[in-house]
């Protein structure tokens, strides 16, 4: 993000080197601001403020609308990257071991961007020689040095918001690929149908499972109250459904008794 002067040359927007902390903390904090008390807040003009959120659209922490900027409400709701990896962190690991044994050596796996879906990671090591494709910065990084795991990184553009690559790039470029199994995961499950905050996320998503000849998705007890706006795909879409113990026994039988094959992981 471009540093605003004002008449003296001083910094309005209030941070050192650029940073875009102090607009994207305004947005998020109001859920929606114009475009004109934006400028008149930090003493810039409208075509600056209108760059600055191009560009913080772009990274995936707002969507500008007439008149303005809405934060988005993955980040408004569902909380940051370091915030999410934080939250359930136990159950998560159960679930990534649970959906472990999925894998094995010389299979081309593909992992999405979720935090549950990262702890596979751990045990990939176990099962190799191994193919992984990810859009994850976080897997990327992890299985870097992993000398037994080939290693696709899907590009794209990068969003911090998920610390990931995400839109139609990334999407075209895991059309390109054919893999044995996807493990996926989902910010919110309502009436047996996955939802997401962010149309970018599904557009990945929906390319990742048409790529995948067996498809598995975790989800935590929690996803079964959140909320999304954009529909991904039914459950029954999903060979395997893998959630933790907790979760609402209604919503478990409902999905067996459409045909969905759930494992529920213990305690």
């Amino acid at each position: 993000m471009r540093k605003g002067q004002g008449a003296a040359g001083h910094d309005p927007y209030g941070w050192a080197g650029g940073a875009a902390a102090p607009l994207r903390e305004l947005v998020t904090t109001k859920g929606f601001v114009r475009t004109s008390d934006l400028a008149a807040e930090f003493a810039v003009s409208v075509m600056t403020i209108h760059r600055d959120l191009d560009a913080l659209q772009a990274q995936g922490w707002l969507r500008k609308v007439r008149g303005g900027a809405s934060c988005l409400p993955s980040t408004q709701f569902h909380g940051s990257v370091g915030e999410r990896m934080a939250t359930m962190t136990q159950t998560k690991q159960r679930l990534a071991r649970a959906a472990a044994e999925e894998l094995a050596p010389g299979r081309i796996v593909v992992i999405d961007d979720s935090t549950t879906c990262l702890g596979l990671t751990q045990h990939l090591p176990q099962h190799t020689p191994i193919t992984v494709i990810t859009n994850s910065l976080p897997a990327i990084t992890a299985l870097a040095k992993e000398p037994g795991a080939a290693l696709v990184a899907l590009g794209g553009t990068y969003f911090p918001a998920y610390d990931a690559f995400m839109g139609p790039h990334t999407a075209q470029s895991m059309s390109a690929f054919r893999a044995d199994v996807l493990f996926m995961s989902t910010t919110a499950v309502t009436t047996g149908r996955c939802y997401h905050m962010s149309p970018e996320t599904v557009q990945v998503k929906q390319a990742m499972m048409a790529a995948a000849a067996r498809r598995v998705l975790l989800v935590d007890h929690t996803k079964f109250a959140n909320q999304g706006l954009y529909a991904l795909a039914p459950l029954t879409d999903f060979d395997l459904v893998v959630v933790d113990d907790a979760a609402p026994a209604g919503e478990v039988r409902g999905l067996r008794e459409r045909g969905v094959d759930v494992r529920i992981v213990p305690r």
